[in-house]
């Protein structure tokens, strides 16, 4: 257990020196038994699709992680820009998040520097960071650390940016007092839910990964999507954005970004689905360098623009023999 005598304050003005939007922290007080609870029963429920890694012991006590942790330092970072998606169903649609550099790589390194300057504040400072890289329920932190709170949609929204944040985490060994968690404020607006096509909200505060576009755009290895996937597509290949799209606190507090990495690659804002259907392997590679993209393989790139002209071709052709 490392007391230190760097204050709050301190931290939280070093963190904000090195551009993150928030920071606050979580101190770590055993495990949490309700938290706990949710994600087993979400896993029971097969929820979690094929994300054998959700079932990692370490999820459901953060000390399997880092033994002498005490405190987590919580961030965000905001990576709205005010750029639309495309309209028309010629072309394809790709998340926000995946428009500019790869998230990882920039806090990534805003982390290390944060946690090497921790540790170089005292002798026996321990600090290790993640940024969607390990097991470690990095919503459930935030909303202790009052980042944010988790929504009906399962993004956590700040009242600040709304949900359009990164967030990341130090771990370390020294004892922060914890921020107040935040707070719930959805209300009684269910958007999200009426807005998705493929009805993977099937609760507030419920997602299951095997009706999510963005689950199936991202992490489906299979050579074909599930036709109930294939048919909703709407243009997307890369993710979706349809539950924050409609957010009233998204469409009402998103502020435009001051990192500039954010800023979108120009090819990513409109492309046009047929390109992408039989885009190369050489292309993909050309054209998704340092992008978080890159998760999506060619192969599956390839299949999600497939789909949605498929899709489009049966919905134009069904048109055609109604008239």
């Amino acid at each position: 257990m490392k007391k230190c005598s760097l204050t709050s304050s301190v931290i939280k003005e070093k963190a904000q020196e090195i551009g993150f939007h928030k920071v606050g922290f979580a101190a770590v007080e055993g495990v949490d038994a309700t938290e706990i609870q949710k994600l087993q029963s979400w896993i029971a429920m097969g929820y979690h699709a094929d994300m054998e890694w959700m079932g990692n012991p370490k999820r459901q006590d953060i000390s399997l992680v880092m033994p002498e942790v005490r405190s987590l330092i919580c961030v965000a970072l905001n990576y709205y820009t005010p750029h639309q998606h495309p309209e028309g169903e010629e072309y394809a649609k790709i998340s926000r998040y995946d428009w500019g550099r790869d998230y990882h790589k920039v806090l990534h390194k805003k982390l290390k520097q944060l946690a090497t300057w921790l540790e170089s504040q005292g002798e026996g400072i321990k600090a290790r960071y993640y940024a969607d890289t390990g097991p470690v329920q990095d919503k459930v932190w935030a909303q202790k650390a009052g980042i944010g709170w988790i929504a009906k949609n399962g993004n956590l929204i700040t009242r600040e940016y709304g949900s359009w944040v990164f967030l990341g985490e130090i771990l370390t060994n020294i004892e922060l007092e914890s921020d107040r968690s935040a707070t719930q404020h959805c209300g009684n607006c269910t958007r999200c839910i009426q807005a998705c096509p493929t009805a993977a909200i099937t609760q507030p505060f419920l997602v299951d990964a095997n009706r999510c576009i963005a689950y199936h755009t991202i992490e489906n290895r299979a050579e074909t999507l599930p036709e109930n996937i294939k048919t909703n597509l709407h243009g997307w290949v890369a993710g979706c954005d349809i539950c924050q799209d409609v957010c009233p606190w998204n469409q009402r507090f998103a502020q435009i970004t001051d990192v500039t990495d954010f800023q979108p690659y120009p090819e990513n804002l409109a492309p046009k689905l047929v390109e992408l259907a039989q885009i190369t392997d050489e292309e993909w590679d050309r054209r998704f360098t340092a992008s978080a993209l890159r998760r999506i393989k060619p192969k599956m790139l390839r299949r999600n623009a497939r789909a949605n002209l498929d899709s489009s071709k049966l919905k134009n052709d069904s048109k055609s023999n109604h008239l």
